[in-house]
């Protein structure tokens, strides 16, 4: 290329180098005088390569941190999982229940003592409806999981209620399902964790004065192990699960042999409470619906479709009935003991702990059960932190939220989410002082809404797409909207 010849305000003729960013800056000369201008070459992106049109990869050394805090973050939650890995990530349907699944199966810490609580107002004769009332809890159960594995296949992306409600019913319904949604996973967490802790105080009394901050630390614990992404959180969570599984059903096989052999025996407490009300529908129905808490959960699978390995919509269709099917039988069984064991709540002891007491006395099959409790209901806030991120990403794709929300970080988890949900579940143990009875209602409301309008949404849905088969979905879809939606409306009053 020849030279310019010198130009007032132009600088150099001749290429040159800038130092300080490696450019290297010429002057053109056009074919008119006066079309001179300067091109500026720039080296090629260093420390990056081209993976696609407009898509460039960060190398490693770039991908490293520099300061001390960027480090002793890169110890925690692990090196960084490049995106095309994303396949590697998803989980298998053992390892799927244990996180998806977790939050229902370890409703059956809490579920049971929360229905005979509100029946033991009307004395200790009304808790024998413990029993009818888990029967109808079960039916209901039956029909709210066939009704999301309908959802299941009709929304192969994913399908919580707030993608099935914005899209049949409207923005507003959507947006409401989303705020239940949110609520309800956030409380996840909240009552997972309050529970486990009362576990855990009922084994070492000793540790009581420390509930508070004990639950902290545990939302802590999930929070870190999320961060470190799907699948690797799937492996922490796996095997306490399977622990959990094994001994409930030791003890309810335990505790049928001692039952139908006579030696089942469960000493009654020293102070019964007088009743304050007569046995009523209401309260009948008010102890159905707090049972209706074993259901939390249920929609969590069919929330995190995109998560399970091909084929995914299948993957998670048989996980949900697998996991209806476990809980249904662990339900039954507890409160089938709970009935003929003439086992009433104390204040001082869960009833899983007094079961576990006549089954093994205070024996290490005990400790197993209570410790086990503790690990499942802590993890069972994991089901909340697989759900919630994804569900703010799609509010923020939706530009309902900040779009912050919706990415991705270096392990592949919707971090920002999972670091919002963890402040604001450890808020609410604080505020609530790690009670379960103060934190369920509220938490009942909002998953029987979000169940209540995701149902409505699928009627929506058939009526639109007249899918195959659609008359039947229909129906089941139907039910299953006004049997949550009479549950969500007995909870709110």
């Amino acid at each position: 290329m020849d030279p310019l010849p010198p130009q007032r305000g132009v600088g150099p003729t001749v290429p040159r180098t800038n130092p300080a960013d490696r450019r290297v800056i010429e002057q053109v000369r056009r074919s008119r005088p006066g079309d001179a201008v300067v091109r500026v070459s720039r080296p090629k992106f260093t420390g990056f390569a081209r993976r696609g049109q407009g898509r460039l990869e960060a190398s490693l050394t770039l991908e490293e941190p520099r300061g001390a805090w960027g480090k002793i973050w890169r110890v925690l939650v692990g090196a960084p999982i490049h995106s095309e890995l994303e396949i590697n990530e998803r989980l298998s349907k053992k390892k799927a229940l244990a996180v998806f699944s977790s939050d229902a199966l370890s409703s059956v810490a809490y579920a049971p003592q929360a229905t005979l609580v509100v029946l033991l107002a009307a004395g200790t004769s009304a808790l024998s409806w413990s029993l009818p009332i888990s029967i109808a809890v079960i039916l209901l159960l039956a029909v709210v999981v066939f009704s999301y594995r309908q959802t299941i296949y009709a929304y192969p992306s994913g399908g919580g209620s707030y993608i099935v409600a914005h899209e049949n019913l409207g923005e507003i319904p959507g947006l409401i399902a989303a705020a239940a949604l949110a609520v309800g996973y956030i409380l996840t967490v909240s009552v997972s964790i309050a529970s486990a802790i009362d576990q855990l105080v009922s084994a070492v009394p000793t540790l009581f004065p420390l509930k508070v901050g004990l639950g902290i630390a545990a939302v802590a614990l999930v929070t870190l192990a999320n961060l470190r992404g799907i699948r690797e959180s799937g492996s922490i969570f796996a095997a306490p699960t399977y622990v959990f599984l094994g001994a409930m059903f030791a003890m309810v096989g335990g505790g049928l042999f001692l039952y139908f052999s006579g030696q089942l025996s469960v000493p009654p407490p020293e102070y019964l409470p007088p009743p304050t009300e007569g046995l009523s529908l209401f309260l009948l129905l008010r102890a159905f619906a707090v049972g209706s808490a074993v259901m939390t959960g249920t929609e969590a699978i069919s929330n995190g479709i995109p998560a399970f390995k091909p084929p995914e919509s299948k993957n998670a269709a048989q996980t949900i009935v697998t996991m209806a099917t476990i809980l249904a039988v662990m339900f039954l069984g507890l409160s089938f003991l709970i009935v003929v064991g003439q086992i009433i709540p104390q204040r001082d002891e869960s009833v899983i702990s007094l079961l576990a007491h006549a089954v093994f006395g205070t024996g290490p099959g005990y400790y197993i059960v209570q410790f086990s409790a503790v690990l499942i209901l802590v993890l069972a806030a994991n089901t909340a932190y697989a759900d919630f991120p994804r569900l703010a990403s799609l509010l923020a794709r939706d530009e309902y939220v900040p779009k912050q929300l919706a990415f991705r970080g270096e392990r592949l988890a919707f971090s920002n989410g999972i670091l919002i949900l963890g402040v604001l579940s450890a808020l609410l143990i604080v505020v609530f002082g790690g009670s379960v009875e103060a934190l369920l209602p509220l938490y009942a409301v909002a998953v029987f809404t979000a169940f209540t309008l995701s149902q409505a949404g699928m009627v929506r849905y058939w009526l639109r797409t007249h899918g195959p088969g659609w008359r039947r979905r229909l129906v089941l879809n139907a039910v299953g909207a006004a049997a949550t939606g009479i549950v969500t409306a007995v909870v709110v009053y």
